[in-house]
């Protein structure tokens, strides 16, 4: 038996505000210690380096990003996303851009490369604010209060998937 190998994979661009949610909870969980197992990695926009590092076949993905779903700025979530849809989506969809980040695309791009997932969850934050047409460095003041509730959510959610093993086939 084997623990888990488990990437936490932070999303966002720093240069809109609350977009950058994603890349200062990773921030946070990055000064701790993780063992061997667990892999924190900021992706910001990097698509196709998300891409690539999910094709090593992790036992769990947990993303964590701004998720805007209409409730009030803060509202943290914790998401296991339908990945039935990646069936329905045409070929235009595994297409990454390479100046913005989309997970379903992403998702889409590794599973059109032979990848396979096991289990995918996401760690949301409702944002306030992506700042002006021209951009705002920084998060929002109550964007920024959740980033440390954030980081223990996902940490809740690594140490709940530590304490499982995966059977390895002899």
């Amino acid at each position: 038996m084997v623990p888990p190998s488990i990437l936490v994979a932070g999303i966002g661009n720093i240069f809109l505000g609350d977009d950058a949610f994603g890349c200062e909870v990773v921030k946070e969980l990055s000064q701790r210690f993780w063992p061997d197992n667990v892999r924190i990695v900021d992706f910001g926009i990097r698509g196709f380096d998300l891409a690539y590092a999910l094709l090593d076949g992790y036992d769990v993905t947990i993303f964590v990003d701004a998720t805007p779903r209409g409730e009030v700025p803060g509202t943290l979530y914790t998401i296991e996303p339908d990945l039935s849809e990646l069936e329905t989506l045409d070929g235009s969809a595994a297409v990454v851009e390479t100046h913005g980040m989309n997970p379903l695309k992403v998702l889409s791009m590794v599973k059109s490369m032979g990848g396979e997932f096991h289990k995918i969850l996401l760690v949301g934050c409702e944002p306030e604010t992506f700042g002006p047409d021209e951009g705002y460095l920084g998060l929002s003041p109550t964007v920024a209060s959740v980033v440390g509730e954030a980081a223990r959510i996902v940490t809740s959610l690594v140490e709940r998937f530590q304490a499982e093993t995966v059977r390895v086939a002899t």
